[in-house]
């Protein structure tokens, strides 16, 4: 018989549970920012994996040595990317002070003209537009001051964030062998094999789909520059990279990355000719990206993302659509390394499962 003692009973337990798991994850959203720490670190070692397996094993350094080594050869990286940017910058604001706006708006709206004409389109009064709109109210001295102070925090916050991942990552590579000491006194005994089992398993595949996502990229890096280079973008190297690290998002990415091209390629021709030369130009560069974007998507990306984590590219297709519907961006970005993760899982703890079994039948 149900007693108003047992409902009372159920009911505060009921209670502390949810209290409990409130409590866990309002803890987890304050530490968000170590949390993405943690899992940048995490990644960077796998990335770094097959290099510090060489150091150690082909060049015999110690655990600390090849750590140090590893993390140095980031740095310099990091360093040489940031080098990189310094000409763009230089170059494109040295273009935009060569920026004569009367003679760029009087053969804008000249195209303008010639684009409605051609089109038989209505004309639209951009001034007015403008005007209405009030967007120039919007960038204001105050804006501006707000707008400086938002970089200098947005870097000292970047600069806190790369000596914390960077000190993270150096104990994830140093002491990677204590972990996995330390992981299996804490895991109990019967589902000790299969946790380490898929531990080991996907520190294998993720570090393959790192790999082969950097692989991508460089084939996409090579191609965008190719096409920057045909039109003679002076700062090809610069654009291509950027543009290329961008495809990291999927279908969205490579979308910002060709906006971006044709932003900085216009700019870059600021002083010439806006109907022969910044136009044309611009829009060459564009059906480029477009071509390296369908090289991409159907050949480049598909092979190398599927073989890096055995995966048909039809599954990883709809899985990173489904990422991006119900999470957005990050989803999209986190979509196959997750999804690898949960089939090593579920093949290690349901290997009889039907559904899990053709699944992950390749792993």
């Amino acid at each position: 018989m149900v007693t108003s003692k047992i409902i009372s009973n159920g009911i505060l337990r009921a209670l502390t549970t949810i209290l409990i798991v409130a409590a866990i994850l309002y803890f987890l959203y304050e530490i968000q920012t170590v949390i993405v720490y943690l899992c940048i670190s995490l990644i960077l070692c796998l990335i770094a994996n097959p290099l510090v397996q060489f150091l150690k094993n082909k060049l015999k350094f110690s655990n600390s040595l090849a750590a140090t080594t590893t993390i140095i050869f980031f740095i310099l990286l990091m360093v040489g990317f940031i080098l990189l940017f310094v000409p763009l910058i230089i170059s494109q604001a040295n273009n935009l002070s060569l920026l004569d706006t009367n003679h760029l708006q009087q053969q804008f709206f000249e195209t303008e003209r010639s684009i409605e004409s051609y089109f038989n389109i209505q004309h639209v009064d951009l001034n007015k537009v403008l005007k209405e709109s009030k967007i120039t109210t919007a960038f204001s001295f105050g804006y501006f001051t707000s707008f400086i102070n938002s970089i200098m925090g947005f870097m000292a916050d970047m600069g806190m964030g790369l000596v914390s991942v960077f000190f993270i990552t150096f104990f994830f590579i140093k002491d990677q062998e204590n972990f996995k000491a330390g992981a299996k006194r804490i895991l109990p005994d019967s589902n000790e094999d299969k946790i380490l089992n898929s531990i080991t398993k996907i520190n294998h595949l993720l570090t393959r789909y790192f790999i082969g996502l950097l692989l991508q990229l460089t084939v996409v890096f090579i191609l965008y520059l190719i096409v920057l280079m045909i039109f003679g973008n002076k700062n090809a190297l610069v654009i291509a990279f950027l543009c290329a690290i961008l495809n990291i998002i999927p279908y969205i990415g490579p979308i910002i990355g060709t906006i971006l091209a044709a932003i900085l390629t216009m700019i870059s021709l600021i002083g010439n000719d806006f109907q022969s030369e910044i136009l044309p130009t611009t829009i060459y560069v564009v059906i480029g990206f477009l071509l390296v974007q369908a090289i991409d998507n159907n050949i480049s990306q598909p092979i190398i993302s599927s073989k890096s984590v055995n995966s048909h590219p039809l599954e990883i297709f709809l899985i990173t659509l489904i990422s991006g519907i119900t999470f957005g961006i990050i989803g999209m970005v986190i979509a196959i390394p997750v999804f690898t993760m949960l089939k090593v899982i579920l093949k290690e703890f349901f290997p009889d499962n039907k559904i899990v079994s053709v699944l992950t039948e390749k792993i």
